[in-house]
This record gives structure tokens, C-alpha cells and sequence, in this order.
């Protein structure tokens, strides 16, 4: 054997050369590809296992307890969800919140106040009430006791049926006690509550005044007050979860089918037209990115008329009304503006470098067109997470409306007029909150981290079996070509699923807990910068810019390990471990011819997922610009979260489908080395196109040069 680096850290593990046994027996002549292997890091499948009982465990919980309704429309006074058809009474066509009394709203804003909006009475209509022109319209509550109407007589009389009270139930009505309320104030839809708007009308208080109601606080404190709570945080996080339940059509077709399709076609015209794809990719990313962003800008109000409005159905022109929503996607467009100057200068710096990605390229296109299934075989790993994604996205919702609704303790002193009694009471007058414990968060942070660690399981098994087809593909040339399975792919697969998985499950796990550490960090960060309202220094800043860098290298360089020992993986069949430590001499000992060969095309590969991505994105916003998402039942906040969701799934589609790629130019410069060492610089068992591919931009010499 040579003394090439790749051939000793391999050649330490070395079979006879008459077919030794121990499990390190190789059945393919001269090759690598080891046969007689033994199951690996078994505790991690287990764990994986039991990692997979608790997920199902924990999502039972969310189904079990959640309701996707909570997420959207807010509670009435009987603790109801406006727009349950299972409530009592039955609100399926009543989303819309509103707060019925004033005084309240004005009393639940003011400083040091023990009562908040939450206590404030609510109930559940079909849209705004809207002040009387010339006299004074009422909204009474749900009919009950002696109020002998149902829900539809109620509804189709606008909510009022304050000409058969008795005299007692108009005294308590005139004090702001119920059952029935006089609109005073107009109000907007703003996402399924009434925004008042402190401009009382001038006919419906002058009528109020001479029935002798008691006075109505006008202060400008009732607008701020629900204004406050609908744009709170954890009401914005509750919209933007419940936008990617309403898209779920849009994620279906841009998350999944627009990236299948379009990778499909990528990976084709690799076959096909190789030497274009390059300069197409690096074209087509920069167009969609400026596209991206201009969406963005559109959707700020920066540029056009389609901007986000927070207002559902019509509203006043001379009035306007602002939201988190609009705010975050100003930062977003800001960011984008940012990452599309980046993006495009990069592009201009790689423009000579890109004749060496083409050939890279045509390493893989060659492989791709002898072992022909590798291009069908991601669609297997993609069926699963497409199954796996629509579970996990129905428990996420279920989770995040998880809770109990529990009755407040106000501590205040109001009244409300009871139907069923028929009196006024005094001791059961506080509001309904969704109460949230610990264990719900911390099994939301459960559900989000096995999300991640099981996207990372199938993408790693993907590229696995992909790395094993390709190395069965070189090491089978020559003489001892008829050996090679007729379907390498299944061959591979089943090596995987009998001997590897618990070495893969290990793998994902270790990025999965680096990229959640990461994620932490960043969100303490964040958070204490939101806090501290201490000057930073600079020094301060740098060092936290320095750790943010630091870990981010730190996952890139995990990643690039990870996926050359995925390769050691299904050549040898070691454990992850040492699998990795193979790796990691392979790496170290040729970063420089390596480096030389795969930077370039790793980055127009990166340049292609983000293309696919970026695609599925624009589609997104296409999509989510229709009338369907606009209006009614099926109206968004924003498009950010379902455009982000599509961008990522995009991204992770494109990323299970360009493993064909990554992996084979990996796994063939990896196999070609140390065919190269085994055999005194002259690889022996390297097809002809590949050899000729190589030679032709100068990269075998460097490749078989001596340190």
C-alpha cells in the first residue's frame, strides 16, 4: 500500500488480502467497500427509539388538550372560544370578539389596576357593531333565562333584544350591568376583536345621557388598552402560529411539491447540460433574491399599495392602524436588502472560479448517469419526511393551543345582570384566560428539538446509502465490474438499515444538540439586549460578534465531518466515532487538495439549494396574495411565517435531493485518493470519464501529488 496519507489512516484497518476475516472482510477485490460488518452504536438507535415513543406521547398531549381555534379568536364571557361550534352556545359563526362595556376597558388600562382586559365582559359576534346614526343601538348578551329567542333570532336582530327586558333588567342595563350594552364607540375588525376607536358618537351618547345611563370614560386609554393586547407578543407568536395552520394548502404546494419538482429538474439538467448549470444557478439565485426582497418591500408599504393590513373586512380611511406584523416585515425587508448586496457581490468575487465548479460538477454528473436510480432514490427519504412533517405541524399547533381555561380572580368590584337568576351578581364577574404551565413549554421545546433531530436523522440515512451506492459504483470498475449489484442504491440501503442506523441516529443527534445550543444562546442574547439598557461597548460587541462566529464555524465544521463520516460510514461500516476520527485524519491531511477541488462546488451546490428555496418563497407570496388569504375565515396576519416555513422546507427538500450531488463528488474524491495511494499515484479502479474530467482541468496531478 502507498504512504499517502488517506491510504495509512484507512490502511489501519486493513483485510487480508485473501479475504481475511473479522469484520473488516472486504468482498470487493482491491476495494473498500466492507461487507462482514457488525451493528454499531446501538444505544443511540435506542434512544432514538425511545425518543420517537416520547414524541408520540408528547403530541397526544397537544391533541388531547389543544384546540387551533385558541390561536386565532379570543374568549367571551362564559369562557368560550369565539368561533367553537362545540361551545355553548354554538359561536361557529361567531369569530369576532367584543368588549361590550367601556368603562371597563378604560378601568382594565389604567396603571396599578387589578383589572386587566382579560376580566373585561366579552362576547362573540358575527362582525363590529357600528354606533346608531340618530338613535342608540344595543348589544346584549347570549339570550338566556327569560329571553325566549335562540341564537339566529338574536343574531339576525343585531344582537338586541333590549325591548323585551323588564324594567329591572333596563335599570341594571342603564348602569353598565347588562344584559344589554349601548354601542357608543365605533370599532374595526382588527384580527377577530374590536379595536375601539375614542371617538364616542355624538347621537348615541346624547341618547344614552337623556335615558339617564351612567357616564362613559371617553379617554383615548380604551383605544390604547385593546390596542396593547392584540399587538402583545405572545398574541403576535399565537397569529403567526395559526397563519401556518390557514396555509397549510400553500405549504403542501410550495414546501413540498415546488421543491420535489424543481430539484427533480436540477438534478436532471446536471445530467444533461452540466457545463450551463453553473452559470445559470449563480444567474437565477441573484434574480430571485432581488425578487424576494421586493416582495418584502411591497408587503411593508415601502414600495407600491399591497401592504400587510391588520384590519380584516373595511375600515375608515382617516383612521390607520399599525401591528407588530408590519414592523417585523420592515426588519425582514432590511435584512434582505443586507443579505441581497452580500449575495451579489459574492457572485461577481466567484465568476472566475466558476469553470472549476463545472468540472467538480461533471464528477458527479457521471456518476449520476451510471448508477442511474441515485437520482429516483430521494424521493423515498422525501415521502417519509413529507409524512412526518404533516404529523409534526398538526401536534405543533395542538401544542401551542394547549392549555387550560381557568376563570380570574380580578379582585375588583363588577356587577353583571345573571339571565338564569334573574338578578344581578357580584361574585362571578371576572373573565376567562387560557392558563399556560411549565411542562407545556418545555414539551413545545421538545416537539421543536425532534423536529430537528429527525430531519437531520433521514437527511444523514439519505446520505448515508447515497455514499455507499457511489463507493460500490468506483471501487466495482475494472476487472471485477460484473460484482457490483444491479441496483447498488438498494444494496446500499440495506447495509444501512441492518448494520448503521444506530451510528446515523448518533451523528443527527450531535448537530441536532449543537444547532439547539446555538439557538439558546442566541435567544438569551437577544433577550438580555432587549433587558440591558446599559451602553455595550465596543469591546462587548466584538466579543459577542467573536462567539456568534465561533459557533457558527463550529456547526460548519461539524456539518463537513458529519458528512465525510457518513462516508466512512458506509464504506467500513464503523461506528460513528471512529468513523468520524477516519474522517477527520482524511480531512486534516488533504484539507488543501480537498479544499482545492470541493470549495467551489459545495458553494454553487449551497448557491442551488438557496435557488430552490428562494423559489418555493416567491411561489409562497404568490400564492398567499390571493383573494382566499385576504378575506374570511382563511385571512393570514402575514405572510412571514408561511413564506419563511415554504423557504425552509425548500431548503430541506433541495438539501435531501443535492445530497446526490454533495455526496458523490465527496465520496468519489475521497475513494479516488485512496485509490491513488493503494496503487503508487495511479488510481486503478477510476472510470475512464472520471479520469479524463479530472485530468482535463489539472486536478488529478494535484490530487495524486505528494505532500
Amino acid at each position: 500500500m502507498g504512504g499517502g496519507p488517506l491510504g495509512a489512516i484507512i490502511g489501519r484497518y486493513p483485510a487480508a488480502a485473501n479475504g481475511g476475516g473479522g469484520d473488516g472482510e472486504r468482498t470487493m477485490g482491491g476495494g473498500i467497500i466492507w461487507h462482514n460488518r457488525k451493528c454499531r452504536d446501538v444505544v443511540f438507535l435506542v434512544l432514538f427509539i425511545a425518543f420517537w415513543v416520547a414524541m408520540i406521547v408528547n403530541s397526544s398531549f397537544g391533541f388531547n388538550q389543544g384546540n387551533p381555534l385558541r390561536l386565532t379568536y379570543g374568549l367571551d364571557y362564559k369562557g368560550n372560544v369565539c368561533g367553537d361550534k362545540h361551545a355553548n352556545p354554538d359561536l361557529r359563526e361567531l369569530e369576532i370578539r367584543y368588549w361590550v362595556n367601556p368603562n371597563q376597558v378604560y378601568e382594565s388600562g389604567l396603571k396599578g389596576s387589578q383589572f386587566t382586559l382579560g376580566d373585561v365582559r366579552s362576547i362573540c359576534l358575527m362582525e363590529c357593531p357600528i354606533p346608531s346614526e340618530d338613535g342608540l343601538n344595543w348589544v346584549c348578551d347570549y339570550p338566556d333565562g327569560d329571553i325566549h329567542i335562540s341564537i339566529d333570532d338574536w343574531i339576525d336582530r343585531d344582537y338586541d333584544y333590549y325591548e323585551f327586558l323588564t324594567p329591572e333588567m333596563r335599570n341594571s342595563s342603564l348602569q353598565l350591568q347588562g344584559p344589554c350594552y349601548p354601542v357608543i364607540f365605533p370599532s374595526v375588525n382588527v384580527y377577530w376583536s374590536c379595536q375601539f376607536i375614542a371617538r364616542a358618537s355624538n347621537a348615541s351618547m346624547r341618547h344614552w345621557q337623556q335615558m339617564g345611563g351612567v357616564n362613559i370614560n371617553e379617554n383615548i386609554l380604551i383605544d390604547k388598552t385593546i390596542h396593547r393586547a392584540i399587538n402583545s407578543r405572545s398574541s403576535v407568536l399565537k397569529r403567526y402560529v395559526a397563519d401556518i395552520g390557514k396555509a397549510w394548502p400553500v405549504l403542501i404546494v410550495c414546501g413540498g411539491i415546488v421543491p420535489l419538482f424543481l430539484s427533480l429538474i436540477w438534478l436532471l439538467m446536471v445530467r444533461h447540460f452540466v457545463s450551463g448549470m453553473t452559470w445559470i444557478t449563480v444567474i437565477l439565485f441573484n434574480v430571485l433574491i432581488i425578487s424576494i426582497t421586493m416582495f418584502y418591500y411591497a408587503k411593508a408599504g415601502w414600495i407600491g399599495h399591497d401592504v400587510v393590513s391588520v384590519v380584516i373586512g373595511e375600515s375608515d380611511p382617516y383612521f390607520s392602524f399599525s401591528g407588530r406584523e408590519i414592523s417585523h416585515l420592515r426588519a425582514m425587508a432590511v435584512l434582505m436588502t443586507i443579505v441581497m448586496i452580500i449575495s451579489i457581490l459574492s457572485s461577481i468575487a466567484i465568476v472566475r472560479r466558476i469553470l472549476m465548479a463545472t468540472s467538480v460538477l461533471k464528477v458527479a454528473a457521471k456518476v449520476i448517469g451510471e448508477v442511474q436510480a441515485l437520482i429516483i432514490f430521494p424521493v423515498f427519504p422525501y415521502t417519509i419526511l413529507a409524512i412526518f412533517y404533516m404529523f409534526w405541524f398538526s401536534a405543533a399547533m395542538h401544542l401551542f393551543s394547549s392549555g387550560q381555561i381557568i376563570k380570574n380572580d380580578c379582585n375588583a368590584n363588577c356587577c353583571s345582570y345573571d339571565l338564569k337568576s334573574n338578578r344581578v351578581s357580584c361574585d362571578d364577574c371576572c373573565g376567562y384566560s387560557i392558563h399556560y404551565t411549565s411542562h407545556i413549554a418545555a414539551a413545545i421545546l421538545f416537539h421543536l428539538f425532534g423536529c430537528f433531530w429527525a430531519t437531520q436523522f433521514i437527511i444523514a440515512c439519505s446520505a448515508t446509502v447515497i455514499a455507499g451506492s457511489v463507493a460500490s459504483y468506483y471501487w466495482a470498475h475494472g476487472e471485477i465490474s460484473q460484482e457490483v449489484p444491479f441496483l447498488p442504491v438498494f444494496a446500499s440501503m440495506q447495509r444501512l438499515m441492518r448494520y448503521n442506523l444506530g451510528s446515523v441516529a448518533l451523528g443527527s443527534l450531535v448537530v441536532s444538540i449543537v444547532e439547539s445550543i446555538r439557538f439558546i444562546l442566541e435567544s438569551l442574547r437577544r433577550r438580555l439586549k432587549l433587558v440591558n439598557t446599559i451602553p455595550v461597548s465596543r469591546i462587548e460587541k466584538m466579543a459577542s460578534f467573536s462567539s456568534n462566529c465561533f459557533l457558527g464555524c463550529i456547526d460548519w465544521t461539524l456539518r463537513s465531518v458529519n458528512r465525510s463520516a457518513y462516508i466512512m460510514i458506509a464504506i467500513t461500516g464503523k461506528g460513528f466515532c471512529k468513523a468520524s476520527s477516519i474522517a477527520t485524519g482524511l480531512i486534516m491531511n488533504n484539507i488543501l487538495r480537498i479544499g482545492k477541488v470541493n470549495v467551489i462546488g459545495d458553494i454553487i451546490l449551497f448557491l442551488g439549494k438557496l435557488c430552490v428555496s428562494l423559489f418555493c418563497a416567491l411561489f409562497a407570496f404568490l400564492m398567499l396574495d390571493t383573494y382566499k388569504y385576504k378575506s374570511a375565515h382563511n385571512r393570514i396576519s402575514s405572510p412571514l411565517f408561511p413564506v419563511l416555513v415554504c423557504w425552509g422546507l425548500g431548503y430541506i427538500v433541495a438539501t435531501l435531493f443535492f445530497s446526490v450531488v454533495e455526496m458523490s463528488i465527496d465520496t468519489i474524491i475521497l475513494s479516488f485518493c485512496q485509490d491513488a495511494d493503494e496503487h503508487q499515484g495511479n488510481a486503478q479502479y477510476a472510470p475512464p470519464l472520471l479520469m479524463e474530467t479530472l485530468d482535463g482541468q489539472g486536478e488529478m496531478q494535484r490530487l495524486t501529488q505528494g505532500s
